[in-house]
């Protein structure tokens, strides 16, 4: 997948943690409110980061993953994407496929999302809730690549209207 060039750019890479994703997304959050002033817009982000790097952990079969932020200005606006990558097998792939054509034939990000969330109640794992989070609660536009093995998740918005600085 392309890098991404923007004004503020982040990117780590993490080890089998699961527990450092909550921290890293805290710094992804406080980096968006410097970057943008928009508290709403960095709580968003949190809930982007956190859930995305916890599948990529959880998904990797090599314990390695790693997460891209970038910040830019758009005019009086900007844009906020996120983009993880891991490795992952083959019944992942198929997984995310099949979470992605379902979710682009809903009518509505709520409507998807409470869908998830009924079929999660019989479900013991797996239940895709997470990437759910992102593109309802966190109104994110989400999207899927492969390579290969590896698997890239990108979370991005558009934000029409910003306070801040870059």
């Amino acid at each position: 997948m392309t890098v991404l060039h923007n004004e503020a750019v982040c990117e780590l890479t993490l080890s089998r943690n699961i527990y450092l994703a909550a921290t890293v997304a805290k710094f992804i959050g406080a980096m968006c409110t410097h970057v943008f002033s928009n508290p709403p817009l960095a709580s968003r982000t949190v809930v982007a980061a956190l859930e995305l790097l916890e599948n990529a952990i959880r998904y990797s079969v090599d314990g390695q993953s790693s997460i891209h932020v970038g910040f830019s200005r758009i005019g009086d606006g900007g844009r906020v994407v996120l983009l993880t990558k891991n490795r992952a097998d083959g019944d992942r792939k198929v997984e995310l496929t099949q979470f992605f054509d379902e979710m682009s034939m809903s009518t509505s990000r709520d409507a998807f999302y409470q869908t998830l969330l009924h079929r999660t109640m019989k479900r013991t794992e797996g239940s895709g809730l997470g990437l759910g989070r992102i593109h309802a609660e966190a109104e994110m536009d989400l999207s899927y690549q492969f390579e290969g093995d590896y698997v890239y998740l990108r979370a991005e918005a558009n934000i029409p209207t910003l306070g801040g600085r870059l």
